[in-house]
Formats: structure tokens, sequence, C-alpha cells
């Protein structure tokens, strides 16, 4: 009886075993098939998310950047040149006025008296000539019975009446000059500024003050400086053509207005080591303001079908400048580059990258030469700042 026991859980036992085997076989071992097979075929290999852009030929223009101060074309203190006293201000500061616009009248009484005199003073004297004239009719009739001394005399005092007349018309003159300058007339056109002087003043024209400025703006001036390094390229373009200037906001990143170089200064500035050049600007829509500081940027050349890419895709290594190349197998390739230029969020490439290839511009921190990536278009447009990643 003991012993047939035994054996019955000898014999459950058994099954129990094969059982859980069976059950344990079933659900996890083909788990650990496939995890010995992913050993044997080693690690998975996961795309690093980049995005690229082509690299272009186009053509690139050279700039030369700098900073410069806006003046006004022509800048004109006004003054009086006649004494007495302000009867009349006839603009605003800051208005703009034209060449010939009155500003200021100046008490006109006393000078035009003396026109007023001047004038009777010449018509008196035309009298006098007139009737000398008569005279020396009658004496030249008479003939023999007026003497020559006479007729001699007479003449004389003919040339003097006329010379007297001469003069009269030279005292107008200056009566009439004096009393339009009691109309003070704007000397050109501008924008005027802060006026010095207020109706009732006295002003006269031995006076260093004057009563007002005004600033030309239409056109206007850009005075900038490049170094002297770049003298004979500026002078090369300049030859060719007046070179295309850029006027822009301190920061670069606004565009105020577009002129021409018209002057390159005629000597260097010895403590410096720069040139002074002038450009002009057409400045219709007043965006230049005479004092204001601006960015400069002088085109002296453009570089024909060169080989660009995005400022973005340019790293920095401990061997120089570097970028990576994205391969037809989508793999990241690590390419050696030399630059010569770069504006605008774009570089010229020298060595290192052909045109129509493609390069990484965002997400390189994860590449390694040989990744495998998986590509996303970046904008066309040059970005101002790198694509920080994510």
């Amino acid at each position: 009886m003991s012993k047939s026991r035994t054996i019955s859980w000898v014999v459950l036992a058994a099954a129990v075993a094969g059982l859980g085997y069976f059950g344990w076989h079933k659900f996890y071992g083909p788990q650990q098939t496939a995890q010995a097979d992913a050993q044997k075929r080693g690690p998975a290999r996961v795309a690093v998310p980049v995005k690229i852009a082509p690299v272009e030929q186009a053509d690139f223009p050279v700039y030369l950047t700098g900073l410069g101060t806006v003046q006004g074309f022509n800048t004109v203190v006004v003054r009086t040149r006649v004494d007495g006293q302000i009867n009349k201000i006839d603009f605003k500061e800051g208005q703009f006025v034209k060449e010939g616009d009155p500003l200021v009248e100046i008490d006109p009484r006393p000078f035009q008296a003396a026109f007023d005199q001047a004038t009777a003073k010449k018509a008196q004297d035309e009298a006098n000539l007139a009737n000398a004239n008569l005279d020396l009719q009658r004496y030249t009739k008479l003939g023999e019975f007026a003497t020559r001394q006479q007729t001699d005399t007479q003449r004389s005092t003919v040339a003097q009446l006329t010379a007297q007349i001469q003069a009269d018309a030279a005292a107008i003159f200056n009566a009439q000059t004096q009393l339009d300058y009691a109309t003070i007339k704007a000397p050109i056109s501008g924008v005027v500024g802060l006026r010095q002087v207020d109706i009732g003043n006295i002003v006269n024209a031995a006076t260093q003050t004057g009563i007002v400025s005004i600033a030309q703006i239409e056109p206007i001036a850009v005075i900038f400086t490049a170094p002297e390094e770049q003298l004979p390229d500026i002078k090369a373009a300049l030859a060719a053509s007046p070179p295309k200037t850029i006027a822009l906001s301190t920061d670069g990143k606004r565009v105020l207005s577009t002129g021409t170089l018209s002057l390159i200064n005629n000597q260097v500035d010895t403590t410096s080591g720069t040139i002074r050049l002038k450009a002009v600007f057409d400045n219709k829509d007043h965006a230049l303001w005479p004092g204001q500081s601006v960015s400069t940027r002088l085109l002296i050349a453009t570089l024909k079908d060169a080989t660009v890419v995005p400022d973005d895709a340019v790293q920095h290594g401990d061997n120089g400048l570097y970028a990576y190349a994205v391969t037809k197998e989508n793999k990241a390739e690590f390419r050696k580059i030399k630059l010569t230029r770069s504006i605008d969020g774009r570089s010229v490439v020298d060595e290192g990258l052909s045109p129509g290839e493609r390069v990484i511009t965002s997400g390189q921190y994860r590449v390694q030469p040989g990744s495998l990536v998986a590509t996303a278009v970046a904008s066309s447009e040059p970005a101002a700042t790198k694509v920080k990643p994510e």
C-alpha cells in the first residue's frame, strides 16, 4: 500500500513538471529565440532626425560692412544780412521748406525809405540832365554866337549828370537789395531745426548766432569708413560704376535706404588706418535723418557661379571648418571645407562641397560620420540665428 502511494506521487510530480515545461516553452521560448537572433544580427540602426539644405551655385555679392553717420547733403545756418527787429516768423520748427520760401521778416520800413530816397534822387538827376541837354542843344545851334568855352562846359555838365544817374541807379539797386534782405528766404530746400530767435528780437548782421539751420535731406549723405587695405577694390568698383551702398539700422537687421558711393576721401587716416567714404541716398521717404548712426554695406564685387551653403551647415572643429554632407543612401559624410566670404546667413565654399549636394543644417550634434539620417528640408531663406536642437 505504501509503495503504490509513492509511485502515484512520482507520476503526479512528473506530470506537473511536464505541463510546466510545456507552458514555459510556449510563452517564453519564442521571445528568447528572437532575442538570440537579435544578438546574432547586432544592434538595430536608428536614423538620426536632421534638417538639410542644398548646396547651391549662385551669384554671391561681396559687401564691405562698416559704421557710418548720416549728414545733410547741404547744411546752412541762416543769418540776417541787415540789422533790424523781427516782425514775423513764417516757419515752424521741423518743417520741410523749399528753396525761396520766406522764413523771417525784419522791419522793412528803414530800407523802404532808403529805396524811395534813392529813387527820388535819380528822378531829380534825370530832370537836371534833360535841362542840361536842352542847353547844350541851344549852344550848339547858336554857332559862332556862343563861345567854345560855353559849349564845352555844357557838354561836361551833361556828362556829369549822366554819370550821376548811373550812380543813382546803383544806389537804387543797393537799396532794393537791402529791402529784399529784410525778408529772409530759405537758401536751400530742407528741414529747419530749432529757431534761435523770436518775434520782437533785434538781429544784426555782425552777430554770429544764426536764426535757424536748414539741413537738406533729399538727397542725403552717409559718411562711413573702410579699412585702407580695401582701397584698391573700392577704387576699382567706383571706376567701373558708382557701387551700390546699403544703409541699415545699427543692429544690421533692417534696410533703411539704398544709394551709391559718390566719393573717396583724398587721404587715409593714418591714426586708424581707414579711409572715409561718402554715399548719397535719394531718401524720398526720409528714412535717413542727419546725425543718425547706421550700419553700411558697400558692394565691391559679385562672385559669379559661386558654391554657396547656409551658415548653419558650417561647423567649427579642432582642425578647422567642416560640414556633414548627406549621401544618396541618407548617410552623413564628414567634409572638411574652406570658406572665403560670408554674409546674410550664407557662405561661399572654395573646397569640400559641390553644387547639388545636400548638407545638414540642424541636428549635427547627434551625427557621426556614416550615421543614417532622416532628413527634412530646411527653409531656403537664410536664418539670422542657428536653430536650437530639440
